[in-house]
This record gives structure tokens, sequence and C-alpha cells, in this order.
């Protein structure tokens, strides 16, 4: 199957460090602001069920998402100081997938080939 949506979404997610969930919202709060100037970026917001937190982010393609990344390198440490990366998970069509799996493996993310779907 093959598709013409090239969108590719995100999905981290992490467990906030016990009595960090302030400072963890905090943090939130600067990679949405740092994420919203990005043309590439159709949407990135933050949902919480306790002390579970999921970044829930999606990209006009695979080049958006790197160009993300590269954003927001400067200030990537300061998730870990008061989390732990749980699972990420990356959706998106074949060639996007592609392209992203050198430079996220290290992340080692569960890969999603997006086989149908409509983007308006």
């Amino acid at each position: 199957m093959t598709t013409t949506d090239t969108c590719v979404s995100v999905s981290p997610y992490f467990q906030i460090h016990p009595g960090q969930s302030a400072a963890f919202r905090a943090v939130c709060e600067k990679y949405v602001a740092w994420s919203a100037r990005e043309p590439g970026c159709l949407y990135y917001g933050f949902s919480f069920d306790g002390e579970l937190a999921h970044c829930r982010e999606g990209f006009v393609d695979a080049d958006a998402l790197l160009a993300h990344i590269e954003n927001l390198r400067p200030i990537l440490h300061e998730m870990g100081e008061f989390s732990q990366l749980l699972r990420i998970e990356v959706h998106g069509p074949a060639q996007a997938l592609t392209k992203l799996k050198e430079p996220l493996a290290g992340l080692n993310p569960q890969w999603f080939e997006l086989a149908f779907g409509y983007r308006k």
C-alpha cells in the first residue's frame, strides 16, 4: 500500500521522577513554545495521566521532524533531568521511516508504517 500523506507523528512517553512534576511541566511549556515557531510542525503538546506524560507531535514530513530535533537540541537534555523516557513510537509513510531510522536509532523507537489514510 502507498499513501500520499507525508505526515510523520511521534509519540514519546515519559515517567516523571517523584516530586518533579512542576519542573517537568515547566520544561513542557518551553518545548511547546520552541516548537510553535517551526513551520513544519503541525501540532505539538503534552498530555498527562498522573506522573505519566505523553508528547503528541506531528510534522509535515521526515525533514520537518529532523528540523524539530535540531531546533530543540540545545534544550533536549532538560527533559531527562525530570523524567525517564519509557518508549517512543514513530508513525509515518515508508519513505519517511526509511529516512528517519538512522538518525533516530539511538532512541530505539517502535516504527509504525502508514498504510491507509488521508490528511486535509
